[in-house]
């Protein structure tokens, strides 16, 4: 049964769009403090969520330089696929770093390799990524001191790896 909502972004979803044009993820980033901060070099354009994509979601995103994807991280049950559109981002995982550049992709199948993409460059990098939303997810940091359980809402809920709340 469709809501209000999915009924209206169904009939308001465009059928194609500049991505460049699309606006700004209106939070920089889910993570609590003091992780939150460290996403202030990246700017995510979520591109499914203009068509109403429900079962994964697609963001361009661009990490200025000093940027960071996100924290060094592994999903549960999330598979995740980034695609390099523009500079050169270094790919950081917990097997050892990769320089990547325009053309080149990588996957990580949930469960895998922890991984992250920083901009160690002086140009902006550009870079699709795609994950699903697969339910009862969880996102673990082995270099920080945070766990990710996705809520049943569909929203992260954070907390310290001993269980304590942010």
């Amino acid at each position: 049964m469709k809501t209000a909502v999915s009924q209206h972004i169904e009939e308001a979803a465009p059928l194609a769009i500049v991505a460049e044009e699309a606006p700004l993820r209106s939070k920089p980033s889910n993570y609590p403090e003091p992780y939150f901060s460290r996403m202030a070099k990246r700017e995510k354009r979520p591109l499914g969520e203009m068509f109403g994509l429900r079962n994964f979601g697609v963001n361009l995103t661009t990490l200025l330089p000093g940027g960071e994807s996100a924290l060094l991280h592994r999903h549960s049950k999330q598979d995740e696929f980034i695609y390099v559109l523009q500079g050169a981002p270094t790919l950081v995982t917990d097997q050892g770093d990769v320089d990547l550049m325009p053309g080149m992709c990588a996957g990580f199948p949930a469960g895998g390799v922890a991984h992250h993409l920083v901009n160690r460059s002086a140009e902006p990098v550009v870079y699709l990524e795609i994950g699903d939303r697969t339910p009862g997810d969880e996102g673990t940091y082995p270099a920080d001191d945070l766990k990710a359980v996705l809520g049943a809402d569909g929203r992260w809920i954070f907390t310290r790896k001993d269980g304590v709340p942010y």
